[in-house]
């Protein structure tokens, strides 16, 4: 069954066409690959699926919803969250606090309540911080909840995005090159994490470059090229497929 539909998608700025007529579906949990070389239109599809920017032509259906015209926090408050390829961070934060803040989204106590400290508003906040150091937990960081951000490697710094997109509950989850910038261990062990967020219920979009990771981590796959969809398949097909070939993996593959 299909949680999101992309429906014919069209993106012009000026006389650029950014993305051309690019149409998927997304099933639930699985882990759905979206890959192009550079300026091939992933970060821009990302954008309008996540309501940062509108389509010229075609629409998002998520949960059976048109969320086209909806703003971006609205979207994010359906369950659809995102990671993004520059740092998001509070720098000067700690590690804790960038993923407690993500649960903003979610408290359920009032304004007033929360300025009166009244006893449900503190209960909220401990069950809040709970979850937020389970998170850590699961990705590896609760070593750093002490830690500012700006402190953090550049590897771990990628997780925390991940670990606060999380934080805000989302059904589909879309991650923007989440392993860019870590060696090869680290890559190994977030590529793990984020396979097994499926078991948390979390649908997943994500695109990287690093194609070893992405064959591995995908049931199925999307390519891109100038803005259209060359291919679509399961990541065998996807690696054996000549259009893909030529146009980014390169005349040798990926082994």
């Amino acid at each position: 069954m299909a949680i999101m539909e992309v429906v014919n998608v069209t993106k012009n700025f000026g006389g650029l066409m950014a993305v051309n007529d690019v149409s998927f579906e997304v099933n639930e949990l699985e882990i759905l690959g979206l890959i192009g070389p550079n300026g091939a239109g992933k970060s821009t599809l990302f954008n309008i699926i996540s309501g940062f920017y509108k389509p010229t032509k075609g629409k998002i259906i998520f949960q059976g919803k048109d969320i086209t015209r909806l703003r971006a926090d609205e979207i994010a408050q359906m369950g659809l969250g995102r990671t993004f390829q520059e740092s998001t961070l509070f720098m000067q934060s700690t590690v804790f606090d960038n993923v407690f803040s993500g649960f903003h989204y979610h408290y359920q106590q009032p304004e007033w309540k929360a300025f009166l400290h009244t006893s449900g508003v503190f209960e909220e906040e401990e069950t809040i911080k709970h979850k937020a150091l389970e998170i850590l937990e699961y990705m590896g960081l609760i070593d750093f909840k002490d830690e500012l951000a700006i402190n953090l490697p550049h590897g771990h710094q990628r997780a925390l995005g991940i670990c606060i997109a999380i934080s805000t509950s989302p059904k589909l989850l879309l991650l923007d090159e989440p392993v860019t910038g870590m060696n090869p261990s680290e890559t190994s062990i977030i590529v793990e994490k984020i396979r097994k967020l499926k078991d948390r219920g979390i649908t997943i979009i994500v695109v990287e470059h690093d194609m070893r990771a992405v064959m591995y981590l995908c049931d199925r796959i999307v390519v891109l090229s100038y803005g259209q969809k060359i291919a679509e398949g399961l990541p065998d097909e996807i690696r054996q497929n000549k259009k893909v070939i030529e146009a980014y993996l390169g005349k040798e593959g990926v082994k």
